[in-house]
């Protein structure tokens, strides 16, 4: 048959609910100073429910895939858009950090941790036959493209009419994309009697058979803390997320406004780098189809140490050199998944890649999670994010060396077969 072109109207629809919950989950980052002069609370607090999100968003990762396996991408995306709407509705009403932590930490964890790039992995497996890396790098970069879109716009929102009206536009968001997925989105080409892009006149592949989900996430994690591979691609994603999500996204904001800089100017830095991270990681997705993955995580790793190093300078004033900066990290921010999807799929397995994936997510946030914490912690007590910086652009370095020694498991083919 020929090739599906419903793989890319399906692609599209996950592209718009992944870019949907990126910008949900950016937004703290323009919460943070007015929480903190409103409630007067702490921004360790405020950072502390942020943590607990990003902790969620990636645990939820290795379930969400066994949910996506068991009932489907299309039943996941409904409920988690019900879900990060509700729960990003109710933060218009809380009085209590308690309530910041329930509502932001625990609901929208959960929610857009059922909307990730866990997710862009299986659609990317189930509708793509060839030009994977392409496709899981456009979806990679809706994360990207929903700081550039939402984030200049919260920011001003916040300025002009209070921090509530920019979370009630990002829960009208979640709400919308129940209609657009119910009325778009196609959970396997078998359905419609299509084969996934590229297949040709290939064999289909057969479903997997159904397992429970939790019992599907923890197998396989009793499986990989066995396999050095694993330990590779979740100690170097653990350091990827320490350096994207927990520090840049969570406290770039804050540390420009330490510096003197606006708060809508300092989010219109996090959109110059949603601009070229959409290139950046596309970019890595075509690369991925054609070059060896542990060089290219080689130079994403060291180029994004040596431009934290870098950034403590840029901000000093005139901070002339932040935009230089954005443009530079903007490029490396997630270009490492597409090359860690690649490196997990030939390491165990098409069958076990996004359960795999699931896990060296959770480590991602978990890195996140860390370093949104420390970082305010060494802002308080240091009364500057310097050493918070310092510190992720060496672990950046530590990393850049760690993948060269990942490779590919001799046993991945017979563990394909067998599944």
């Amino acid at each position: 048959m020929r090739k599906s072109r419903t793989a890319w109207v399906i692609l599209a629809v996950t592209f718009i609910v992944l870019l949907a919950s990126a910008a949900i989950r950016a937004t703290p980052a323009v919460l943070i100073v007015p929480l903190e002069r409103e409630f007067g609370w702490s921004r360790a607090t405020i950072s502390f429910a942020i943590s607990v999100n990003l902790v969620l968003y990636g645990l939820i990762g290795p379930f969400a895939a066994g949910f996506i396996a068991r009932y489907g991408a299309r039943a996941v995306m409904v409920s988690c858009a019900l879900l990060l709407g509700v729960g990003v509705l109710g933060t218009r009403f809380m009085r209590d950090p308690l309530e910041l932590v329930l509502l932001w930490g625990l609901v929208v964890g959960v929610g857009t941790g059922g909307l990730a790039i866990v997710l862009g992995a299986a659609v990317v497996e189930r509708w793509f036959a060839q030009s994977r890396g392409l496709a899981l790098g456009i979806l990679t970069a809706s994360t990207a493209t929903g700081q550039l879109l939402f984030l200049p716009l919260l920011a001003r929102l916040i300025v002009g009419y209070g921090w509530r009206s920019a979370v009630t536009l990002m829960a009208l968001v979640a709400f919308a994309l129940v209609p657009l997925v119910l009325a778009f989105m196609i959970d396997r080409p078998e359905q419609r009697g299509l084969r996934p892009y590229g297949a040709g006149a290939a064999p289909p592949l057969r479903a997997a058979p159904l397992q429970n989900p939790v019992k599907a996430a923890l197998g396989t994690l009793a499986f990989a803390v066995h396999e050095r591979e694993f330990w590779i691609l979740a100690g170097t994603f653990f350091i990827c997320g320490a350096s994207t999500n927990g520090l840049i996204g969570t406290h770039l904001v804050p540390a420009c406004m330490d510096s003197g800089i606006g708060e809508v100017q300092a989010a219109g830095l996090l959109a110059v780098m949603g601009i070229f991270d959409l290139i950046g990681t596309t970019g890595s997705g075509w690369l991925t189809d054609r070059f060896d993955s542990r060089l290219l995580l080689f130079a994403y790793y060291g180029l994004r140490g040596l431009s934290l190093i870098y950034l403590p300078l840029a901000l000093e004033p005139p901070s002339r050199g932040l935009t230089p900066f954005a443009v530079f990290y903007g490029l490396d921010w997630i270009a490492t998944v597409p090359p860690t999807v690649a490196l997990a799929r030939q390491g165990f397995g098409a069958a076990r890649a996004p359960l795999i994936l699931g896990w060296v997510m959770a480590a991602h946030q978990l890195g996140a999670a860390t370093a949104a914490t420390l970082a305010a912690l060494i802002r308080t007590q240091a009364g500057s994010y310097d050493r918070a910086f310092w510190i992720s652009g060496g672990l950046c370095l530590l990393a850049a060396g760690a993948v060269l020694f990942a490779g590919r498991r001799t046993e991945a083919p017979a563990v394909e077969a067998q599944a």
